[in-house]
């Protein structure tokens, strides 16, 4: 075997075990030992290995904040409070409160990023369903492909879409000119995939909700915590700064100044954060180091130029869903890099880069290794009890990904005809 293809090897059994998860081990344990492998056979020297994990220290202070922010709603009762308005404002529909998690699945992805969705709204969702007394899983699908199907709708509501722009991002009129059609169809196809796909589960009543319990003030201060961080979010996008930082901060102001006003220990906040997505991520991007040096990335850059010289079109189609079915195979983010440095040496129009982008957001809905957001939104299934089958998820993906990815490509593709 040449080295080459050894190296794709250990990726694919790396890939492999997050998806299926043997013994039951974490996701991180197959990613990390795939990347540890790829270091210990010279496929990747470890300086260069620790280059590549390094490369994602905002993906990984952004996933902190978050965190940090989701553990202490947990605590403050947050996610209790807004469980029990949903369920009240459904008015013993199930129907009616499909559409209102689907709707605040969407401002929260828009406004948050699809990270924050998996790792906030779930949750709440999981306190809604149970309140309500309803079968959980068709309002959990929710958080896991509005979290991707509204990914586009502004520059931050995906790591991936600041990854792949890099600092050639567009300014924010541009980019709306650009996807908000897109977004549209994209959100407006998942919910109708969704909700069809749903139907037989959300035949009965929801029990009354009740009075709700007064929120407390660590409550009312994360809530108020979670929209100042969104308000941060967007002007950092729009001055050009990474993301990282800011919600880090955010998430570290404002679990101290929950804590320190309700006098508890930080220990049982610090326990619930999950930290082994951060070695996953890690794991991610030194598996694409090592693909990178099979000379992989070089081909696809040369490729790319030459078809774009062709045809602007074709190529953006053929781009975005090869784009699409990639994220499946190593994950939205690190492939963004992928793709980044691909497009980036090769020059291409931007049409081009817009499909790419679009193929990087919504293929992970296919299945639940293609983004870090369905990752994160297992780890918080598990954590409940809650378990979900790739298998199952694939089956869903199969119905929900692909329509959104024919319309929003194929709104971009005309937009790039004119």
């Amino acid at each position: 075997m040449t080295p080459h293809i050894v190296t794709w090897a250990i990726s694919a059994l790396a890939v492999f075990g997050v998806i299926v998860r043997p013994f039951r081990w974490p996701e991180y344990v197959w990613a990390i030992a795939g990347a540890l492998l790829l270091v210990l056979i010279g496929a990747v020297p470890f300086s260069a290995a620790l280059g590549a994990a390094a490369k994602g220290a905002d993906v990984y202070l952004f996933l902190i904040g978050m965190m940090l922010l989701s553990e202490v709603a947990r605590e403050a009762g947050l996610f209790d409070y807004l469980a029990a308005l949903a369920v009240r404002q459904s008015g013993g529909s199930q129907p009616k409160l499909f559409a209102i998690v689907y709707a605040v699945g969407t401002l929260v992805t828009i406004f948050l990023s699809n990270d924050a969705t998996a790792v906030v709204l779930t949750p709440a969702v999981i306190a809604a369903t149970r309140r309500a007394r309803v079968e959980p899983l068709p309002y959990l699908f929710i958080c896991a492909f509005i979290a991707n199907a509204a990914s586009f709708v502004l520059p931050i509501s995906n790591p991936a879409n600041l990854v792949l722009y890099g600092e050639h991002m567009l300014p924010l009129t541009a980019w709306l000119a650009q996807f908000t059609l897109p977004s549209i169809l994209a959100i407006g196809a998942t919910f109708i995939a969704l909700r069809w796909s749903q139907a037989g589960a959300l035949r009965g009543p929801v029990e009354a909700a009740g009075a709700a319990e007064p929120l407390s003030r660590g409550g009312w201060l994360v809530a108020g915590g979670i929209v100042a961080t969104a308000a941060v979010l967007i002007v950092a996008s729009s001055l050009g700064m990474q993301l990282g930082l800011p919600t880090f901060i955010a998430g570290v102001l404002v679990t101290v100044a929950v804590l320190v006003l309700s006098r508890q220990s930080p220990l049982p906040v610090l326990k619930g954060v999950s930290w082994g997505v951060l070695p996953l991520v890690a794991g991610f991007f030194i598996l694409v180091e090592g693909l990178g040096r099979t000379g992989v990335l070089d081909l696809l850059s040369g490729a790319l130029k030459s078809a774009a010289a062709q045809s602007t079109v074709f190529t953006a189609a053929v781009a975005g869903v090869a784009a699409a079915l990639g994220t499946n195979l190593v994950n939205n983010l690190p492939l963004g890099l992928v793709a980044a440095s691909t497009s980036q040496a090769a020059q291409v129009p931007v049409p081009v880069t817009n499909a790419l982008l679009i193929g990087i957001d919504l293929g992970p809905n296919l299945s639940v290794t293609g983004s870090l957001a369905t990752i994160l939104w297992l780890i918080a299934l598990r954590r409940e009890g809650i378990t979900v089958s790739a298998g199952k998820f694939l089956k869903l993906g199969l119905l929900v990904m692909p329509p959104a990815l024919i319309l929003a490509l194929g709104a971009v593709l005309v937009g790039a005809a004119r």
